[in-house]
């Protein structure tokens, strides 16, 4: 705070006074300051009382994942509280909504607490944001997505070998007609999961070029419609794959609304509860969030407890059910 006053010209009073928004303060002194913090990256102690008094450990981390509710987010979630309970660590979580600029935000906002260690799933173009902060040896770990333009360890999905063999077993049941449905293209993981279905039609002889590909679901509801227009259009496939639990819901109710449900096939990337009491049973590449979540935790505690080897990427396999909505053949 000392160095922000003097880079500012104004008194440390000031400085507080502004970090936390507290009246009495010129709109030019304001601006001053802010500039004067973003320049020295500071970021508000809010604990700095209780820091001083547990030698700077705070017994928490932040975990910002793209939605909570979210399925495959919430057991993620619950892994690491489980893994981190035993150390007596508090997970505290946020939904980034997929949106980078609230994942700045909410980075801010974790640091500013002064938590142990931060997990992220990231959405914004680079995490280089966070270097100053990492490289003062604050435990990050990057979860679902790999981190650019900052080396970090990071625990993802096999996601095109996954969306590969979903792709495989739909054409070992005799399909040639294929649809893929798509997150949004800006999402990592999605563009890994087309990826990898679209090399695999190739590899099999399919014509690439005349596969329906709808991409930028990011709900049950778009979903839905996109399959709708799919399975009403003049040539409909006989088999689609959903890339994620919400845009298999979708596609799900499409199917169920125009009671193709026995005759189109699905396969589905995620697993989620209740997939085998569907009419058929979904079949999903089930990914494994418990374990990516304990995998993150145990990398993490290392982190804290000192480790620092060279950053490194583990991919959790993934793993194909079959439930009956994939064993579909063509009619």
């Amino acid at each position: 705070m000392r160095h922000v006053a003097a880079l500012a010209g104004v008194g440390i009073k000031t400085v507080s006074r502004v970090m936390n928004d507290e009246a009495g303060v010129s709109e030019a002194t304001r601006q001053r300051v802010l500039s004067a913090s973003r320049q020295l990256n500071y970021q508000l102690d809010m604990a700095a009382g209780s820091l001083r008094r547990s030698g700077r450990q705070t017994l928490s981390i932040g975990l910002l994942l793209p939605s909570v509710a979210n399925p495959f987010s919430s057991e993620i979630h619950r892994a690491l509280e489980d893994a981190l309970a035993a150390r007596g660590i508090a997970v505290f979580a946020a939904s980034l909504d997929d949106d980078p600029e609230r994942e700045k935000s909410l980075v801010a906002a974790f640091l500013g607490r002064r938590v142990d260690g931060l997990v992220l799933t990231p959405i914004a173009k680079s995490q280089s944001y966070v270097i100053p902060e990492h490289s003062r040896d604050l435990p990050m770990v990057f979860i679902d997505r790999e981190p650019v333009g900052i080396e970090a360890d990071a625990v993802v999905t096999d996601n095109a070998v996954g969306a590969a063999r979903a792709a495989a077993h739909l054409i070992a049941q005799g399909h040639t007609k294929l649809a893929y449905l798509g997150d949004r293209t800006d999402i990592q993981t999605a563009r890994e999961r087309r990826r990898g279905f679209i090399e695999e039609l190739g590899r099999a002889g399919i014509a690439t070029s005349a596969v329906p590909v709808i991409e930028g679901l990011h709900d049950e509801e778009s979903a839905r419609q996109a399959a709708l227009g799919l399975l009403r259009s003049e040539d409909p496939p006989t088999a689609i794959f959903s890339s994620q639990n919400l845009v298999t819901f979708g596609a799900m109710r499409a199917l169920k609304e125009l009671g193709a449900n026995r005759r189109i096939a699905l396969v589905g990337f995620d697993d989620f509860t209740l997939a085998d009491m569907m009419d058929p049973g979904i079949t999903v590449i089930a990914q494994h969030p418990e374990r990516i979540g304990q995998l993150a935790a145990e990398r993490l505690l290392a982190r804290i407890d000192g480790d620092d080897r060279a950053p490194r990427t583990y991919v959790v396999p993934t793993e194909l059910i079959q439930r009956g909505s994939g064993e579909l053949r063509p009619r």
